[in-house]
């Protein structure tokens, strides 16, 4: 596998750095702050991976260009429109209460580079949440307060086993990290 020093997360997301960790993929975490923006006109699966690489060139300009850095994004798509982090209490129960008892999708773009090669690649997930109460709604967002999360939840509390019916696709990639994929990707690096 990898020395410690050798791969770099880009990322400052808890749940990145526990997917890694439970892959046995030694690494250090190095974040800076990056511009999230992205082109009018970029098809929504693009979306993550053209923000991932923004936080990947960040990354590789202060970094040694031996090091393998590891960059993601995870957007959650509703009718064809991003749903983004809540903003404030508010804004997570409106953003929950439009998920309830829809599917929508969740795409994670991920970019692994060195100084010499680049793979990128996104995956997709598809989330059929259940019909849920404002009680339940409110509940999740006073008590998991989920401001940092796109969509307003994460699958691996509270509310993934009380709201989510069924997912199509990879678990992990809803968490924020399709780690097998970045696993094989490794290998091949």
């Amino acid at each position: 596998m990898y020395k410690g020093d050798t791969v770099v997360l880009a990322s400052q997301s808890p749940r990145r750095k526990q997917l890694l960790e439970q892959a046995r993929i030694p690494f250090s975490v190095q974040v800076a702050d990056t511009d999230e923006s992205f082109p009018d006109a970029l098809p929504l699966a693009d979306i993550p991976v053209h923000i991932a690489r923004q936080k990947a060139a960040v990354i590789a300009a202060i970094t040694s260009p031996e090091k393998i850095i590891i960059a993601a994004d995870t957007v959650v798509v509703l009718d064809n429109t991003i749903i983004g982090k809540p903003r404030d209490r508010e804004n997570a129960i409106r953003i929950l209460t439009a998920l309830s008892g829809r599917e929508h999708k969740v795409i994670t773009g991920v970019i692994i580079r060195n100084a010499v090669k680049e793979v990128a690649f996104s995956k997709e997930t598809g989330v059929f949440f259940n019909p849920l109460t404002q009680e339940q709604i409110t509940y999740y967002v006073d008590n998991y307060k989920p401001y940092d999360k796109a969509g307003a939840y994460a699958i691996q509390e509270w509310i993934g086993a009380v709201a989510i019916d069924k997912i199509e696709g990879c678990f992990y990639n809803v968490m924020g990290l399709p780690v097998s994929r970045v696993v094989e990707e490794l290998e091949k690096f």
